[in-house]
């Protein structure tokens, strides 16, 4: 029992505590009046479940949460105590390179990370080490190296390219087309361009880059010009979804020029945050410069990541999800999901308000926009609508230069089951008829000047 001025205080008393000084705490709680002191100071939180602007995972069985907890106090990095951790993670990334369709007779090489902005970071600093020591080999400058992806690029590779100074040559969306092509890459690749940064699943509408236009476009290229010019493969969301339900789809190792590829295995590979992969061609595509040997820790090991210690939680759920569903259960949860999202598309494009932004329906995403006739209200306003039953919806501008265009954009999880889909198309129809009758007054939110928001991942 909690204790102030030496006085015992009752399990009332208890959690009247609270959590809102600045200043450290100057005494103990009993564990059971900390716990609910933390707990209450969180119960206005959105529910996750109800969450549908992110991509994350919200549901793991209960034998994988036991095995997380089991395992959160493992510090992974340190190989030499935890040897079966590493190798757990070393096996995934066989299990990935195989599953992404890796050229058989190499060495596979990647590693797990803290979700996909480290992983891409890693692969980012691959490409540009690889793309400066051939400059510098060449007896070519090597200070201004760029990449190209399109607008639609998620912020890590903007972050990417200002942390590790590499200029960004980014193709502007345009009304209609919300992905990269190959028809402005004249414009945008060089001789200084590390790769070409393609995205599977993309954040805005789910849709796919342009892949193998892309990857023919830069065939040629090297015919014209005798530089190779590598692709990254974004598959945050889509790495996890394409290999089961599209096998005979190319758009992982077997495109040649796939060099790298990232997804999270806390979006469709079903494991709680945060857990992101990148997987590399074969282990001479990630520099050996960029590989630091350390022996502090009882025995030398070989370490890659920019983050050093964690705990080993989320990779042994990893294994358990991969052990647990198998293609078969990958395959029968992704098209479960992908259909309850195709049935929300059908019940809001029906009831007449929207126009739908993504042409194919390949990952869990329904991007719309509102049609023209409705000037009163916007998908702003729908968002905040909505809130009001719990649902939690991304509304944003899309980036350059399709910043006229607003989407409303849903993420459908494989945690919802088609009663919870009817229920979030009544509510969001209903919305849409409250709206049109009564108006609305949301804007859309800025980021610091003129910068609209960008959906969260």
């Amino acid at each position: 029992m909690s204790k102030i001025q030496g006085q015992d205080l009752t399990p009332y008393e208890e959690y009247q505590l609270d959590f809102s000084g600045d200043d450290f705490p100057d005494r103990e709680l009993t564990p059971r009046a900390a716990h609910a002191v933390i707990e209450s100071a969180m119960w206005t939180d959105a529910n996750p479940m109800l969450n549908l602007s992110s991509f994350v995972t919200t549901f793991m069985e209960p034998e994988a949460r036991d095995l997380m907890s089991k395992h959160a106090h493992v510090n992974y990095i340190d190989h030499d105590m935890y040897p079966k951790s590493y190798h757990m993670e070393q096996r995934m990334v066989q299990m990935l390179h195989s599953l992404w369709n890796g050229p058989k007779g190499v060495e596979p090489y990647g590693t797990a990370c803290v979700g996909s902005s480290e992983a891409c970071m890693l692969a980012g600093l691959a490409h540009k080490w690889n793309w400066r020591q051939a400059r510098e080999a060449a007896g070519k400058d090597a200070s201004r190296p760029n990449m190209v992806t399109g607008g639609n690029v998620q912020i890590v590779w903007k972050k990417f390219m200002k942390y590790f100074d590499v200029e960004p040559r980014i193709v502007p969306l345009k009304p209609g087309n919300y992905r990269l092509t190959a028809e402005e890459l004249d414009q945008y690749v060089d001789e200084n361009t590390i790769c070409v940064v393609a995205i599977v699943g993309q954040t805005f509408t789910g849709e796919d880059d342009e892949l193998q236009a892309i990857h023919d476009w830069l065939d040629d290229y090297e015919k014209k010009t005798d530089i190779s010019v590598p692709m990254h493969i974004d598959g945050a969301s889509g790495g996890f979804v394409h290999p089961f339900l599209y096998p005979d789809y190319k758009w992982d190792f077997r495109l040649p020029r796939v060099q790298s590829i990232n997804a999270s295995g806390h979006k469709f590979g079903l494991v709680l945050p945060g857990l992101g992969w990148v997987i590399f061609r074969e282990r001479k595509v990630f520099n050996e410069d960029l590989i630091f040997y350390v022996n502090y820790l009882g025995g030398e090991s070989a370490t890659a990541t920019l983050n050093f210690s964690r705990n080993a939680a989320q990779i042994i759920a990893q294994a358990y999800q991969f052990l647990r569903l198998g293609r078969p259960g990958y395959e029968r949860i992704m098209r479960l999901t992908v259909d309850n999202a195709e049935h929300l598309r059908e019940r809001l494009v029906e009831s007449g308000f929207f126009t739908i932004m993504n042409e194919t329906q390949s990952i869990p995403v329904v991007a719309l926009t509102l049609k023209d006739d409705f000037k009163n209200f916007s998908e702003f306003d729908i968002s905040s609508k909505v809130r009001e039953k719990g649902w939690v919806l991304s509304a944003y501008t899309m980036p350059p230069n399709a910043e006229t265009v607003n989407s409303l954009r849903v993420v459908v999880r494989p945690h919802l089951n088609r009663t919870v889909v009817n229920q979030l198309a009544d509510d969001i129809i209903a919305a849409c008829k409250h709206l049109a009758e009564h108006g609305g007054t949301a804007t859309p939110p800025e980021l610091h000047s003129h910068k609209k928001t960008a959906p969260k991942c």
